[in-house]
């Protein structure tokens, strides 16, 4: 092989193999998830979407619903962050997700959004590393919760939410029980359209992906 070819052959092959992995569906915990993961993953994070959380997850990867959720839609942009990813479906047991990410890179963090967050307080029991809750529903993940089994957790909330399920007025109280668990990351501005419980809107970050992502990933690489 001359030089040129070579060059040219080392070239396509690294193009081929690249920083990531191909997306892939997966059996975790009874049901299939979404794996994304760089080659050299520094921490893992486990999505839990909104709504119904039934993504319809096939064993080829397609899924067919919940593809507008901010979780769902920004699933693949943590691996810029060095940080790998799985998307749960409705059937997966979050806390066997938690097992499942350990092999793959630590620390894992469970990050669940809306209505979403109310699958945390079970999951707990394999203790996460860390814990996101975005547009959650505070309220209720605190009256499900042993303040011991909390662990360290990051609140991402827009000052304008207006869910009904998710005021920003519920923010204060439920750092104030964490006992110092918890800090928050206020969110502003973005587009604002829709149900506002919907990802159109305040509630679902519009506008505001990247800040989300980059906030998420500064918290898993333990950098409040």
């Amino acid at each position: 092989m001359n030089p040129v070819t070579k060059l040219w052959f080392l070239a396509a092959l690294n193009a081929l193999s690249g920083p990531t992995r191909a997306e892939q569906a997966v059996s975790v915990g009874g049901g299939l998830a979404l794996l994304n993961k760089p080659d050299a993953a520094t921490g893992s994070v486990i999505l839990i979407p909104g709504g119904d959380g039934i993504l319809g997850i096939e064993a080829s990867g397609a899924f067919s619903s919940l593809k507008g959720n901010q979780l769902v839609r920004t699933r693949k942009a943590y691996l810029k962050h060095g940080v790998a990813t799985l998307t749960v479906d409705k059937g997966v047991d979050v806390a066997q997700a938690v097992t499942y990410m350990r092999a793959v890179a630590s620390p894992v963090v469970i990050v669940a959004t809306s209505r979403g967050s109310l699958r945390v307080p079970a999951a707990l029991k394999a203790k996460p590393d860390g814990l996101v809750l975005t547009a959650a529903f505070l309220s209720e993940v605190q009256s499900k919760t042993v303040l011991e089994a909390l662990p360290r957790t990051l609140v991402v909330h827009h000052r304008q939410d207006g869910c009904h399920h998710t005021p920003p007025s519920a923010v204060a109280p439920f750092v104030g029980w964490s006992k110092g668990k918890a800090i928050v990351q206020w969110m502003e501005g973005g587009t604002d359209a829709g149900d506002p419980c919907q990802a159109k809107g305040f509630h679902g970050f519009a506008g505001q992906d990247a800040a989300v992502v980059a906030a998420i990933a500064r918290f898993v690489d333990n950098k409040r």
